[in-house]
């Protein structure tokens, strides 16, 4: 995936960005960010984006370091800079409007900072997160979406088991997106010096996002760092993999588990999902779910789930 340089900062200190936060509820993303009841790490797609290249986006690395900043003062500032900057990047002005009257949020940068090192266990992490609660469910769900499935796969590759599986680790089926406002999340942390250019171009995706006409911006909640939807992509991913499989002209991962689940295929088939191939450790595939996220635990905990979803 592509990366932008922020405008506004050149700090880099990537992986302690999402990919492993705090746990609070069982999912990818959410299971390794902060806001998560049983993680101690961000998500999937935030490691994965976080260890791409970068876009170059504006202006020099000594611009940047004058204009990022730790505190409240300059975001007001830095916003106009930035409102400008986006639409130099051909950003509409309705979406840039969507910034108008954002504030600092100082809570996403203590989550941010808070984030610490995923030490679980895989025993304890899947025994946590493959419970027979959560595999009950998982298994009414693959029934009740068995058509959307077969033909999500059939255009994909991706069997439902494995689909449902993160599924249930990011969200909970859906249960818990979060709810925090994004381009507020988003704005605070491009603005914030420690990872300014990653959330840059995060921002600038959430804003195509409003400008493809896929979600408006009151919309726009979920995690503290940006993820979306029932399964939590970053906006970066979300224009890139989002699907409209639904048919009613919006890529919604959201509202629409169909497109949800669509989605979520594409990325996998993005990143070299084989169909048939399998995906337990040893299988062509297993290493397409590291993809998903860095975290080996993470990685064996979805293959674990969509084998037991298949049985």
């Amino acid at each position: 995936m592509r990366s932008i340089r922020n405008p506004f900062c050149i700090s880099r200190n990537l992986f302690l960005s999402h990919p492993f936060r705090k746990f609070r509820h069982p999912s990818r993303s959410r299971l390794f960010r902060s806001d998560h009841p049983f993680r101690k790490a961000p998500s999937l797609l935030l490691l994965t984006t976080i260890a791409v290249a970068m876009i170059p986006f504006g202006t020099s690395a000594q611009a940047q370091t004058a204009r990022c900043g730790n505190d409240a003062g300059g975001f007001p500032a830095w916003l106009a800079v930035f409102q400008r900057e986006a639409a130099a990047e051909g950003i509409s002005p309705r979406a840039i409007a969507a910034l108008d009257g954002v504030t600092y949020n100082p809570g996403v940068v203590a989550l941010d900072r808070r984030q610490g090192v995923f030490k679980q266990s895989f025993e304890q992490f899947a025994g946590r997160m493959v419970s027979q609660q959560r595999l009950q469910r998982g298994a009414q769900l693959l029934r009740q979406h068995a058509g959307t499935l077969k033909r999500i796969e059939g255009q994909f590759g991706v069997p439902g088991p494995v689909i449902v599986a993160i599924w249930g680790l990011e969200t909970d089926f859906g249960a818990n997106m979060g709810k925090q406002p994004s381009l507020r999340a988003l704005a605070t942390l491009a603005y914030d010096c420690r990872r300014a250019e990653f959330f840059t171009r995060e921002l600038l995706a959430a804003l195509r996002i409003i400008d493809r006409g896929d979600l408006a911006p009151p919309e726009m909640r979920g995690a503290w760092a940006g993820e979306l939807g029932q399964m939590q992509f970053l906006p970066s991913s979300y224009v890139k993999f989002a699907v409209d499989f639904d048919g009613n002209g919006r890529r919604d991962l959201i509202r629409s588990s169909a497109d949800a689940l669509a989605s979520t295929a594409n990325y996998l088939k993005g990143y070299g999902w084989r169909a048939g191939a399998g995906w337990n450790e040893g299988a062509p595939n297993f290493a397409v779910l590291r993809e998903w996220n860095k975290a080996q635990v993470y990685q064996r905990t979805i293959a674990l789930f969509a084998t037991r979803l298949s049985q």
